[in-house]
């Protein structure tokens, strides 16, 4: 073999570092985008957050004017392409578009020197623009719900009350061994014969020693604790209920020895055996329900979680408006003292190294007025395609895909499938992620289709306003849906169903 050179022609996609830069940070949840700019402003001089005073300082009509500045500048860059921050190489004209896109309006690296002094426009972001948000004062941050909550679990809640109680130092180990015995849900998660060989052999104890103590525990907070079974659960809460309590004794009967009958809804059963009326079963039933099966379930360990919604939607004058929620990030520009230390013909390290975070500022901030457009837009063609679901709610739900959306934002699925994860939508029926909004598809008996997340709904109405002597079937369900104009098998209802943690027709029969 000889050596031979050899001209190919070829496309092949290149990674930028701001594009790389873009993908990322349109990928990244409210929570996470907060942390990368943290990051950034602590790692770049160059940046740094606007404060409110300066808005403040500025007359009227300069805002009025740089904000029609920014939308201007923002609308012309948006009409030569979109921002398209797919990275599968599949797709190569998407992403060559996407990627001229992002390059069109930023300093290329060998034209450093040139860079301007003095700050313009696009070296301030803003989390929406137009959109003013008022400086929070020190109350706002004040976590009401954190300083309410315990961190307390259940067995540090029983702990608490055992310190408070006298007992023998026997009694004491006794009680420590059924404490670590004790599941989240409240009941003994170990039996009694365990917890006689898991103690100290030195101490003697026998078994009516630990029932002893475990009856003591019993007493405890919250009602039902350190049960070994259901029955048991509910009648230590009966047993705590004073005794004048209305059909409390009759609530008993039927807890200790027809509990299985109640189990199964064999109420014809339960009232021929208790020799009790259909109405005094009903105000017995009404007490037994009242009872909590998981006592344990009562202590919450877990801190409050909060969702930060990244679009809000409003309906003003009788058209639904989409926009960002200035809340999300803070307000972004470039330093300006430091901008203008940077000297053109200068080429020494200090030089260099304030060019360099001057053009990263410049970056960044372009990236975030890019995810940010890609954003809005996205959810704007959500709310313009599931209109009726804000009407009307879920029922209203049309079928979407990612690839309708893609098509009509002229963007490729996966930049889609990015945009709507971990981002949501404040809306007047609530909060939810933007993928939500998504969902397969039945066809209908008019040539039409019906999504998934509607045909639920409609099953979750149907249940709801049921007979409650007589429930529907799931064969019945799909029947009525038959009726609709809705195809829909029975198994798919019942599929549905269970995905909604709906019980059977037959778990669900009630007296009342």
């Amino acid at each position: 073999m000889k050596a031979s050179l050899q001209l190919k022609i070829g496309q092949q996609l290149t990674m930028t570092p701001q594009l790389q830069q873009a993908i990322r940070l349109l990928q990244l949840s409210t929570l996470d985008l907060q942390a990368e700019i943290q990051e950034a402003l602590e790692s770049n001089p160059m940046l740094e957050v606007e404060e409110a005073e300066h808005q403040s300082s500025d007359s009227p009509s300069e805002r009025t004017d740089q904000h029609d500045s920014i939308a201007s500048a923002d609308l012309n860059s948006n009409a030569n392409n979109d921002s398209n921050f797919d990275s599968n190489s599949q797709d190569n004209s998407s992403e060559t578009s996407t990627e001229d896109h992002l390059s069109g309006d930023t300093i290329p690296d060998t034209a450093a020197d040139e860079l301007p002094i003095d700050s313009q426009w696009e070296d301030s972001y803003q989390a929406s623009a137009g959109v003013s948000s008022s400086a929070g004062s020190v109350d706002d941050d004040f976590d009401h719900d954190g300083r309410n909550s315990t961190t307390d679990n259940l067995q540090d809640h029983v702990l608490w009350q055992l310190n408070l109680t006298p007992m023998s130092p026997t009694d004491n180990e006794i009680a420590m061994a059924l404490i670590d015995g004790l599941g989240d849900d409240g009941y003994l998660s170990v039996s009694l014969e365990d917890i006689l060989e898991s103690l100290d052999e030195s101490l003697e104890v026998e078994e009516d020693e630990v029932l002893a103590v475990l009856h003591r525990l019993q007493q405890f907070e919250p009602a039902g604790v350190f049960a070994q079974d259901l029955q048991d659960c509910l009648l230590l809460q009966l047993k705590q209920l004073p005794e004048n309590t209305l059909w409390l004794s009759e609530a008993k009967i039927v807890i200790e020895h027809h509990i299985a009958l109640l189990g199964s809804k064999d109420y014809a059963q339960v009232m021929r055996k208790t020799k009790l009326s259909e109405d005094s079963l009903k105000e017995v039933l009404r007490l037994i329900q009242e009872l909590t099966p998981r006592p344990g379930e009562l202590i919450i360990s877990e801190q409050s979680e909060y969702v930060i919604p990244d679009v809000i939607v409003r309906k003003i004058k009788g058209e639904w408006r989409v926009e960002l929620n200035p809340e999300i990030a803070p307000k972004l520009r470039v330093n300006n003292e430091y901008a203008s230390l940077v000297k053109r013909a200068d080429n020494s390290p200090d030089n260099a190294y304030l060019k360099d975070n001057l053009q990263e500022a410049r970056w960044f901030i372009k990236s975030l007025l890019s995810r940010n457009d890609t954003l809005l837009k996205v959810a704007t063609k959500i709310v313009e395609f599931q209109e009726e679901f804000f009407e009307i709610g879920d029922e209203g739900m049309k079928p979407l895909v990612l690839h309708d959306i893609a098509e009509a934002v002229e963007m490729h699925e996966s930049t889609i499938s990015r945009v709507t994860t971990q981002k949501f939508m404040h809306t007047p029926r609530g909060i939810f992620e933007l993928k939500y909004f998504f969902s397969s598809h039945v066809s209908t008996d008019s040539g039409g289709e019906c999504s998934s997340t509607a045909i639920r709904a409609m099953i979750k109405k149907l249940i709801a306003e049921e007979p409650l002597k007589k429930p529907l079937s799931d064969n019945k369900i799909a029947t009525i849906l038959g009726e609709k104009g809705i195809q829909v098998a029975r198994r798919t209802v019942a599929k549905y169903r269970e995905a909604m943690m709906i019980p059977p027709s037959n778990e669900r029969k009630r007296l009342f």
